[in-house]
């Protein structure tokens, strides 16, 4: 059970990497960039959903937060339910 759990963590880690990674990584590299494609055909499906549901705030994009957020919500969902 243990290392479902350490799964379960080590994937909602990974993700919340990615997402930092493309945060940042669209500040300063090209659209057209491979590793900004890269990063950005892995967060922006996640992105997508979340875009269309709140409300927008002008020049601050909220969306990776509240990803980040959600993600870490259902890590800690699924670890209660397992332990």
């Amino acid at each position: 059970m243990g290392y479902v759990i350490d799964a379960i963590s080590l994937i909602s880690r990974g993700l919340t990497l990615v997402i930092f990674a493309d945060i940042i990584v669209s500040y300063f590299m090209s659209p057209y960039h491979s590793v900004r494609r890269t990063l950005d055909s892995i967060v922006q499906p996640m992105l997508a959903p979340i875009r269309r549901l709140m409300p927008p705030t002008g020049m601050v994009d909220f969306s990776p937060l509240v990803l980040i957020f959600a993600i870490w919500l259902v890590e800690r969902i699924l670890i209660n339910l397992l332990i």
